[in-house]
Protein backbone atom coordinates (compact mmCIF):
# COMPACT_ATOMS: atom_id res chain seq x y z
CA UNK A 1 0.00 0.00 0.00
CA UNK A 2 1.93 3.08 1.20
CA UNK A 3 5.01 1.07 2.26
CA UNK A 4 7.20 2.47 -0.52
CA UNK A 5 6.61 6.00 0.83
CA UNK A 6 7.53 5.20 4.45
CA UNK A 7 10.81 6.78 5.53
CA UNK A 8 12.59 10.13 5.40
CA UNK A 9 12.88 11.92 2.05
CA UNK A 10 15.26 14.85 1.43
CA UNK A 11 14.37 17.42 -1.22
CA UNK A 12 17.02 17.67 -3.95
CA UNK A 13 15.27 19.87 -6.52
CA UNK A 14 12.29 22.17 -6.89
CA UNK A 15 11.01 23.52 -10.21
CA UNK A 16 8.41 26.29 -10.67
CA UNK A 17 7.48 26.32 -6.96
CA UNK A 18 7.34 30.13 -6.76
CA UNK A 19 4.75 30.21 -9.57
CA UNK A 20 2.77 27.47 -7.81
CA UNK A 21 2.76 29.43 -4.53
CA UNK A 22 1.66 32.57 -6.45
CA UNK A 23 -1.25 30.58 -7.95
CA UNK A 24 -2.22 29.51 -4.40
CA UNK A 25 -2.30 33.17 -3.34
CA UNK A 26 0.73 32.96 -1.03
CA UNK A 27 2.18 36.35 -0.02
CA UNK A 28 5.55 37.56 -1.32
CA UNK A 29 7.27 37.28 2.09
CA UNK A 30 5.99 33.75 2.67
CA UNK A 31 7.03 32.76 -0.88
CA UNK A 32 10.58 33.97 -0.20
CA UNK A 33 10.79 31.70 2.85
CA UNK A 34 9.08 28.86 0.97
CA UNK A 35 11.59 29.08 -1.86
CA UNK A 36 14.55 28.93 0.53
CA UNK A 37 13.19 25.99 2.55
CA UNK A 38 14.48 22.55 1.62
CA UNK A 39 12.10 20.37 3.59
CA UNK A 40 12.44 16.73 4.48
CA UNK A 41 9.25 14.71 4.10
CA UNK A 42 8.77 11.92 6.62
CA UNK A 43 6.11 9.24 6.18
CA UNK A 44 5.20 6.65 8.79
CA UNK A 45 2.25 4.45 9.74
CA UNK A 46 1.20 4.26 13.40
CA UNK A 47 -0.26 1.36 15.41
CA UNK A 48 -3.83 2.36 14.51
CA UNK A 49 -3.05 2.37 10.79
CA UNK A 50 -3.01 6.18 10.55
CA UNK A 51 -0.54 7.52 8.02
CA UNK A 52 1.65 10.35 9.29
CA UNK A 53 3.18 12.85 6.88
CA UNK A 54 5.57 15.40 8.34
CA UNK A 55 7.24 18.22 6.41
CA UNK A 56 10.29 19.40 8.32
CA UNK A 57 12.52 22.38 7.52
CA UNK A 58 14.54 24.98 9.41
CA UNK A 59 11.62 27.42 8.92
CA UNK A 60 8.55 25.36 9.74
CA UNK A 61 7.39 21.85 10.54
CA UNK A 62 3.90 20.65 9.69
CA UNK A 63 2.39 17.26 10.35
CA UNK A 64 -0.84 15.55 9.37
CA UNK A 65 -2.22 12.16 10.35
CA UNK A 66 -4.83 10.64 8.10
CA UNK A 67 -6.58 7.58 6.76
CA UNK A 68 -6.73 7.11 3.01
CA UNK A 69 -9.90 8.48 1.37
CA UNK A 70 -11.12 10.23 4.56
CA UNK A 71 -11.42 14.02 4.52
CA UNK A 72 -9.66 15.92 7.31
CA UNK A 73 -8.94 19.53 8.29
CA UNK A 74 -5.41 20.66 7.44
CA UNK A 75 -3.54 23.86 8.19
CA UNK A 76 -0.89 24.13 5.49
CA UNK A 77 2.65 25.50 5.87
CA UNK A 78 1.41 28.77 4.30
CA UNK A 79 -1.49 28.87 6.80
CA UNK A 80 -4.37 27.92 4.50
CA UNK A 81 -7.20 26.07 6.27
CA UNK A 82 -8.13 23.27 3.88
CA UNK A 83 -10.40 20.26 3.65
CA UNK A 84 -7.95 17.60 2.51
CA UNK A 85 -8.36 14.07 1.21
CA UNK A 86 -5.42 11.77 0.41
CA UNK A 87 -5.92 8.66 -1.67
CA UNK A 88 -3.79 6.01 -3.32
CA UNK A 89 -4.35 6.04 -7.09
CA UNK A 90 -2.27 3.87 -9.43
CA UNK A 91 0.57 3.74 -6.89
CA UNK A 92 0.53 7.53 -6.36
CA UNK A 93 -0.40 9.31 -3.13
CA UNK A 94 -2.84 11.97 -4.31
CA UNK A 95 -3.53 14.85 -1.91
CA UNK A 96 -6.46 17.14 -2.75
CA UNK A 97 -6.81 20.37 -0.76
CA UNK A 98 -9.96 22.53 -0.99
CA UNK A 99 -10.43 26.00 0.56
CA UNK A 100 -12.40 29.16 -0.23
CA UNK A 101 -13.82 27.68 -3.44
CA UNK A 102 -10.33 26.76 -4.71
CA UNK A 103 -8.52 23.44 -4.93
CA UNK A 104 -5.03 22.11 -5.55
CA UNK A 105 -3.64 18.62 -6.06
CA UNK A 106 -0.29 17.21 -4.91
CA UNK A 107 0.64 13.85 -6.46
CA UNK A 108 3.55 11.93 -5.00
CA UNK A 109 5.02 8.84 -6.61
CA UNK A 110 8.20 6.83 -6.22
CA UNK A 111 10.12 6.36 -9.49
CA UNK A 112 13.60 4.81 -9.64
CA UNK A 113 14.15 5.32 -5.91
CA UNK A 114 13.16 9.00 -5.99
CA UNK A 115 9.92 10.53 -4.84
CA UNK A 116 8.49 12.96 -7.37
CA UNK A 117 5.91 15.44 -6.03
CA UNK A 118 3.82 17.18 -8.69
CA UNK A 119 1.93 20.20 -7.32
CA UNK A 120 -0.90 21.48 -9.55
CA UNK A 121 -3.01 24.62 -9.17
CA UNK A 122 -5.04 25.40 -12.27
CA UNK A 123 -2.57 25.38 -15.17
CA UNK A 124 0.48 25.90 -12.93
CA UNK A 125 2.57 22.82 -12.16
CA UNK A 126 5.58 22.60 -9.84
CA UNK A 127 7.75 19.51 -9.49
CA UNK A 128 9.77 18.72 -6.38
CA UNK A 129 12.14 15.75 -6.26
CA UNK A 130 13.21 13.91 -3.10
CA UNK A 131 15.72 11.12 -2.38
CA UNK A 132 15.33 8.65 0.44
CA UNK A 133 17.70 8.98 3.38
CA UNK A 134 19.54 5.82 4.41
Amino acid sequence: MVDKFVGTWRMVSSENFDEYMKALGVSFATRQVGNMAKPNLIFCVDDQGLICMKSQSTFKTTEVKFKLNEEFDETTADDRKTKTTISLENGKLVQKQCWDGKDTTLEREVIDGKMIAKCTMGKVVAVRTYVKEA
